[in-house]
């Protein structure tokens, strides 16, 4: 009994060691580390809660170009669903703070705007064009879809190693002797 409750314990530590990390990107992170719009686009970024935009589809509007198509009340809405844990990569920065994210493959033009937001600890979270009460609005692939307020709360991770982070150095004196 006791080397089956050391071998479930020594298997979940090694299965937890080797998992990624994933820690909120934040504008104090991305302050301390000082790093260039360059090095931002080298970084994997990831979400940290499901996003689900919505729009309503016009009658002449007769080509999806991807998502979920859904008959609601009468009407044609496309759905795009961007799960936690999706990757995602930065394609443009409009400003320092200000990154447009693409979560799809081989397309730069279906992006995400993510910002910090100082009530959520300066996390860089999902921006809208306008946020009313339950529902945001944001520009996805030139079109305007609608969010609810839990998308609001959709931020970006990333997978933070901080191995190194202190660095040591060491040299051993062994002494000095007068010299006859």
């Amino acid at each position: 009994m006791k080397f089956q409750l050391l071998f479930a314990c020594l298997t979940m530590g090694i299965l937890t060691s080797c998992s990624p990390r994933y820690t909120y990107f934040t504008k104090r992170l991305y302050e301390e580390e000082k790093w260039t719009a360059d090095d931002v686009e080298s970084i994997q970024f990831y979400l940290s809660k499901d996003i689900v935009l919505t729009r309503t589809l016009g009658a002449d509007e007769t080509r999806i170009s991807g998502g979920k198509v859904s008959v609601i009340k009468g009407r044609q809405v496309e759905q795009v669903i961007l799960r936690a844990g999706t990757p995602g990569v930065l394609v443009h920065m409009p400003t320092e703070d200000r990154f447009a994210i693409s979560f799809e493959e081989a397309t730069d033009d279906a992006f995400l705007m993510f910002g910090p937001n100082a009530n959520q600890g300066d996390r860089f979270v999902l921006l809208a064009q306008e946020w009313q009460q339950h529902t945001g609005q944001v520009h996805y692939k030139d079109n305007l879809y609608t969010v609810d307020a839990e998308s609001a709360f959709s931020s970006l991770m990333i997978d933070l190693k901080k191995e190194g982070q202190s660095k040591y150095s060491a040299h051993r004196v062994t002494g000095r002797t007068v010299s006859n």
